[in-house]
């Protein structure tokens, strides 16, 4: 994917997110889906917009989004993964860790994606081998994580609303000094990937919109998200919309000290 089209990606993430901070502000209609997981109206504005955009935009590549998905495709082998709004337990928490994700993905591989941050007024992007980048304050900078040193206690982080028993008991078998971060959405790959966590390990569900885009971001900050037998996460249309259980890392040190207290 071009620079001005991943630049067009993040000004659509943006659009979203103002969607998104209409209905925050203001207030908006809350639902439940058939699995009792919230929706709510600022899902759906943010929704719409993105499918407009980029429907105009890139006609013809296919949409899967959480919220929607496209009827037909004319590109082969490419499509958008899109989230309008991941952490939607934290949007109506009031947390304000919650994210647009956008994710351009060819042959099984995110190699675009944008993470935007409404609330928080950050933005990660990338697009592969030109880095990943973080857009605050008006300023735009590359970001990079950090390497593993044997000294410093590992910087795990985890979800705020996701985790359970599983995370708990692998925690209690991890010998290492860690601390614990808890954290919302997809920010949790960004936070690696800005070097200020090292490894996310995610037992139970989450769907491909869910990860793609912070995966681009990671892996082009110098990063890796596998599963546990250490297979890079993949995706596509042929693909379970579920992911299996997954690690991401800032480096691969950190992936065998997680794989050593599975």
């Amino acid at each position: 994917m071009k620079p001005i089209e991943l630049s067009a990606l993040r000004d659509i993430a943006e659009a979203a997110g103002q969607e998104i901070m209409d209905v925050y502000e203001s207030g908006g209609l809350v639902w439940s889906k058939e699995d009792e997981s919230p929706l709510t109206e600022a899902d759906l504005r943010a929704d719409r917009v993105i499918r407009e955009r980029l429907e105009r935009l890139f006609p013809g590549v296919f949409i899967l989004s959480e919220e929607s998905v496209s009827t037909n495709a004319a590109v082969e082998d490419a499509l958008f993964l899109v989230d309008p709004l991941d952490g939607t337990r934290e949007f109506l928490k009031r947390s304000d860790e919650f994210t647009v994700n956008i994710a351009f993905v060819r042959a099984g591989r995110p190699v675009a994606g944008v993470v935007h941050a409404p609330a928080l007024g950050e933005t990660f992007f990338a697009t592969e081998g030109e880095g990943a980048w973080k857009g605050a304050g008006g300023a735009d900078v590359r970001i990079r994580t950090t390497r593993h040193d044997p000294q410093r206690p590992l910087r795990i982080i985890g979800s705020r609303s996701h985790g359970g028993e599983q995370l708990s008991a692998w925690l209690g078998r991890l010998t290492r000094a860690h601390d614990f971060v808890p954290a919302g959405s997809s920010l949790k790959f960004c936070r690696i990937a800005e070097g200020a966590a090292d490894l996310y390990p995610r037992f139970g569900p989450t769907s491909q919109w869910d990860t793609a885009a912070a995966q681009a971001v990671l892996t082009e900050a110098g990063g890796l998200v596998t599963d546990f037998a250490g297979q890079t996460l993949a995706y596509g249309r042929e693909r379970p919309v579920l992911n299996p259980d997954f690690v991401a890392a800032g480096d691969a040190d950190f992936l065998r000290l997680f794989r050593e207290s599975l």
